[in-house]
């Protein structure tokens, strides 16, 4: 079967245009996406205030992500051109997101109240995060399937119809917030909804494409089964990504723990914040994203060295841009803040945090960059034990000392710094003495 027009195949020509035709439509996506997020932020924290805007803004560090490692596993295949065992693993990764889908759903409405008094929520801001959390988690069946076939459809290369429907679906998040949240006064329950159904209709486009695809993606109703072979394979790039990606929020749930304690004011100037930096991430998540592409269809075709050039070029890429939106951002953070809520005391917070962070960009793409990289390599396990070890147990342990001794806030903002920094040397230390490279031929 022949591979669909939209799909890249990054084993030939130009290695920096195959990573920037790649990663450019996967930044505007993201620029979009973030938009719509931030809209949400805006639109509650300028119509209802700055509790319900904490409410809102803070839902990152609870909301988990799932990742299953297919789109290791499929780009993979397609850069061998084995697209019989491609095909299987699409339809075993919907048959699993499905499932995932619908336990996501039935946890978290049930558990966001117990959640969220062990993030030490105030009460003020407590029946309004409950109501948003439990309604955005009945969405998160929509939210899973469409990460689902995004990841399918970027492992072959279709980075521009995912950027397409992410425009549709932002469009749409920002019209219906204006509608629940500004004109019928829904408050944050009509920012939740407006997310829900917008991340829909994502997923319903993505999965029309996929149902229409003449590649080897293509999505087949009856074939939408589990191959237990495969389902294994997947797991063991799926799990450790997964179990990275839930000490990430594990950690930074007792980093929020820590800004509640601070007070509303504390929890909607960092949840502002943590808004803006969003767009730092967009380079760091373009590039990562083409990085593991990038590898997967390499090492699966057999083109080393040619992996090893790429890598180089996307970690540099990340790093540069992170690292100048890093600056940017430096200089006009307070104008940035006050777009969220004019309280003197919010937009001081989030300013301070801001500058404490901004100029370690650069550390925190270079960690993404190399992760990407090793789990495009079949390698997923040492970016999630680097993980743990910097970013949840030093970063957790470090929190739980220094507030002791230094009660300010400002000592909650350098846990992140330091903890992108210590990664770093692990990750260069392995990056360079690992034969990464040749992970694929031992498989």
């Amino acid at each position: 079967m022949k591979s669909g027009s939209q799909n890249l195949d990054m084993t030939k020509g130009s290695i920096w245009k195959c990573m920037v035709s790649f990663a450019v439509p996967i930044f505007l996506g993201q620029l979009f996406q973030q938009l719509y997020n931030t809209a949400d932020s805006v639109i509650v924290g300028q119509f209802v205030g700055k509790d319900a805007l904490a409410a809102v803004a803070s839902s990152g560090n609870l909301i988990f992500m799932l990742s299953v490692g297919a789109g290791v596993v499929i780009s993979r295949y397609f850069g061998a051109k084995d697209f019989e065992r491609m095909e299987a693993a699409v339809h075993t990764n919907v048959a699993f997101g499905c499932v995932c889908g619908i336990v996501l759903t039935l946890i978290g409405v049930i558990i966001t109240p117990a959640i969220l008094v062990l993030m030490n929520t105030p009460e003020e801001v407590l029946p309004v995060s409950t109501i948003y959390f439990r309604i955005y988690f009945l969405g998160s069946f929509s939210t899973l399937m469409y990460n689902t076939f995004m990841g399918i459809l970027r492992a072959v290369g279709d980075s521009k119809n995912p950027l397409n429907y992410l425009i549709i679906s932002s469009v749409i998040n920002v019209v219906l917030d204006l509608v629940f949240v500004g004109l019928l006064n829904f408050g944050v329950a009509g920012a939740a909804v407006a997310t829900v159904i917008s991340q829909t209709v994502s997923a319903v486009l993505c999965f029309i494409q996929l149902l229409k695809s003449s590649g080897p993606e293509r999505i087949v109703f009856r074939n939408i089964r589990f191959d237990l072979p495969l389902l294994k394979e997947i797991m063991n790039q799926g799990i450790p990504s997964g179990i990275q990606n839930s000490i990430i929020s594990i950690a930074n749930v007792v980093v929020q723990s820590n800004i509640n304690a601070f007070g509303a004011d504390a929890m909607a100037g960092c949840g502002s914040y943590a808004k803006v930096e969003g767009f730092v991430f967009l380079p760091i998540t373009s590039f990562a994203m083409a990085l593991t592409t990038f590898i997967g269809q390499n090492l699966g075709a057999g083109e080393h060295e040619r992996a090893k050039r790429g890598a180089r070029f996307g970690i540099f890429c990340a790093m540069f841009l992170a690292e100048l939106i890093g600056a940017v951002l430096y200089v006009t953070c307070p104008a940035v803040m006050k777009i969220f809520n004019d309280d003197p005391a919010v937009v001081a917070i989030g300013v301070s945090q801001m500058r404490t962070e901004a100029f370690f960009y650069f550390a925190l793409a270079f960690a993404h960059g190399v992760s990407a990289v090793m789990r495009g390599a079949g390698r997923a396990k040492m970016p999630m034990y680097t993980m743990l070890v910097c970013w949840c147990i030093i970063r957790v342990a470090y929190i739980t000392v220094a507030v002791r001794f230094f009660p300010v806030i400002n000592t909650v903002f350098w846990a992140y710094p330091l903890t992108w920094s210590l990664s770093c040397i692990v990750f260069l230390i392995y990056y360079l003495k690992a034969d990464w490279v040749h992970a694929y031929d031992r498989i």
